[in-house]
This record gives structure tokens, sequence and C-alpha cells, in this order.
């Protein structure tokens, strides 16, 4: 391999990056506008909900339990109305998605002792927001029928009704179950996968449709000092792009960074080394620069979003897909920025996926080079 044929191709695509200054701030804007809209719009907390409340039975009981659910942050009651079709208007508007009915001599049964029943309306066209709205009902209640139950006891002097079992949990690495702790370490590896692939998908392209490619081909240029030549302008705005989203990540969502950046830094460029090498694969196969972009989001964009962790578990996947899985070098480095990000945890716990990031970036560079000289040859 020659340094200075690999430096003349890498100089050449500066130029190139340069006198296209629009491409250029499309490549830095591009993955910032992604990180922000993504960051805040995609959001998987429940909290707030709104709620409906029916109570028939209007006693301090049925008050009492209203005031429960008002007063916990995952509901807000938005009105209180006096019969069913008003309830099922308001969820087929979309107006409301939990609905609490008090029925008729609820307060008397309670005093009495027996057995009183509260009813739960809620919206399931939503499925998981829906289970987790009833998971979060369904402990209020359980709470507040256990504080019923151990008032009871003492009022009739049988003592306090004791738990057999005292909870008391704990929740690490994201405390305040925020879902942007979560979301936005997964989506820089996403933004990164999607920019890096897209941006090297038209290089080798854009030469054979600009007739620049038979230049090429009768220089003394190997195909290996091609691919390192014309990665290395990509890579430079490939790393500002990570760069810039880490400090997205940090000064404005406020995900903490438990972990090393340095190592942060080494995973990323490894990972962004085999997209670029992707994309000058994926460049090299196809012979205009729609078809390589067509190919581009294809491979990168559907399965860095769907099939990488970022935002829907593996575990809950059929056992197929996550087979599948395992192809997409997304899922590596997901799982790296994750551990990085919120357990701080280093290459002493990431080491697999690291020596596989590694598999990935040697393998497509081999396949690209391979390709390429079949071009050349």
């Amino acid at each position: 391999m020659n340094y200075r044929r690999t430096r003349a191709v890498a100089r050449k695509e500066f130029l190139h990056i340069v006198r296209d200054p629009r491409s250029l701030i499309m490549a830095l804007a591009v993955p910032l506008v992604m990180l922000l809209l993504f960051g805040y719009a995609l959001s998987l907390d429940v909290d707030r909900i709104p709620t409906l409340v029916y109570d028939a039975d209007q006693s301090p009981q049925s008050r009492e339990l209203i005031e429960r659910f008002r007063g916990s942050r995952f509901f807000e009651i938005s009105a209180s109305v006096g019969e069913y079709r008003t309830i099922e208007a308001s969820i087929d508007r979309n107006q409301c998605l939990l609905a609490l009915v008090v029925p008729r001599h609820y307060g008397r049964k309670l005093l009495s002792g027996n057995e009183a029943e509260v009813q739960l309306l809620i919206d399931g066209s939503d499925s998981n927001t829906a289970s987790i709205t009833l998971g979060y009902a369904e402990a209020l209640l359980q709470t507040y029928a256990f504080e019923l139950r151990s008032a009871a006891l003492d009022r009739g002097g049988g003592g306090a009704l004791d738990a057999s079992i005292e909870p008391r949990l704990r929740v690490w690495y994201n405390s305040e179950l925020k879902s942007k702790n979560y979301i936005v370490p997964g989506l820089i590896a996403v933004i990164l996968m999607i920019i890096a692939s897209l941006l090297t998908s038209l290089t080798i392209a854009r030469e054979w449709e600009a007739g620049t490619m038979e230049q090429l081909l009768s220089t003394p240029l190997r195909s290996a000092e091609l691919v390192l030549g014309k990665m290395v302008a990509f890579f430079v705005i490939g790393l500002i792009d990570m760069l810039v989203a880490v400090g997205v990540g940090v000064l404005i969502f406020r995900v903490p960074l438990r972990g090393n950046p340095i190592f942060l830094l080494f995973t990323g460029c490894i990972f962004l080394f085999g997209a670029l090498c992707w994309g000058i694969l994926l460049s090299a196969m196809a012979r205009s620069q729609l078809q390589a972009y067509q190919m581009g989001m294809l491979t990168s964009f559907l399965p860095a979003f769907l099939l990488s962790g970022f935002v829907y578990a593996i575990e809950n996947m059929p056992a197929i897909i996550q087979v599948v899985t395992y192809i997409v070098p997304a899922r590596y480095f997901v799982t790296i920025v994750k551990g990085i990000f919120l357990k701080g945890i280093g290459i002493e716990v990431l080491w697999g996926e690291v020596a596989l990031l590694l598999g990935y970036a040697g393998t497509v560079f081999l396949l690209a080079t391979r390709k390429l000289k079949q071009k050349l040859a």
C-alpha cells in the first residue's frame, strides 16, 4: 500500500466536500436535527395520563379514592362526568385514556367491611400504553386497599395488618426511569450508522456517473488505497457528528455519561470505520447514485432502527428475528453506548461486543476492497 496515493485520494475527496458546502452542511446538520427531533419527540414515558371520573356514589370514601388518583403524578383528572356515554365519546375522540367509575353504594360496602368494587375503563388501541396504565392503576388501588384493611384492623382492636413481604425497591442506572436516558444513547448509534453509510454509499457511484472512474482505472491505484483514501474525509465528518451527538446528549438532554469517554471514542471509531466501509461496498456494487442511496437506506436505517434494540427490546422479538439481529452491527454498538453511558462499564464487560465490531469492520473492509479490485481489474 502506498501512502502517497492514499493521501492523494483523500485530498481529492476533501476538495470535493469543500467545493460542495451544502452537502457538508447537511452532513453536519442532519445528525443534530435528528437527535433533537427524536430526543424530544420520541418518548416512552407514560405519565400525566388523561383521566375521567364518574362518581356515582358521591360519598366521602369515593372522594378519598379519587383524591388518590388526583395526587399521583401518573394520572391527570381532566373532568368529572355523570354517565357512560360521555366516557365513551371522550375515548373515541382520544380525549382520555383512562376512566375511573365508582359505583353506587361503594362507601356503604366499604364501611360495612364488604368487598367494594370500582371499574377502570382503558383505551386499549395502544396496547403498550394501556398495559402500563393498567399497572399504575392496579398498584395504586392495591396500596390503597392495604391501607384501608390496616386502618380497619386498628379500629377493631386487632392490631395493624403486617405484610409478609415489605418490598424496598431501588432502580439502578436510571433511577428516575426517564426514557430519554434510554433513547438518546441508542439514538447516537443509529444516527452514526445512517449518516456514515449514506455518506460513502454515493462516492464510487458518483465516479461512475461523472465518468471519472475510467481515469482511476488507468492509474496504479490499488483497491485498498482507494477505499482508505475515500474514507478519510468522511471519517472526519462522521467523527465530528459523533462528538456533536454525544455533546448534545450530555449537555442538552442531561444523559449521564458514567463510563470512560476515551473508550466510547475508541469503540465509536471502530463502528464508524465499519459503517463507512459498508457504504463504499454498496457504492461499488451500484452504478448509479440513486440505486446506491436506496440500498444504503434499506440496509442501514431500517435494521439500525428496528433490529438494534434501540427502541424495541430484542428479547421480545420472535425467535427468527432475534437470530437476524446478530448480523446487525448497530446491535452491538447500541449495547456498548448504553453500557458506557448508563452503567459506566468498560472493556472488561463489553469485550465481546467490541470483538464483534472489530470482526465486522475487518470483514466489510475486505469485501469492499475485493469488490473494487474486481471493478479496477
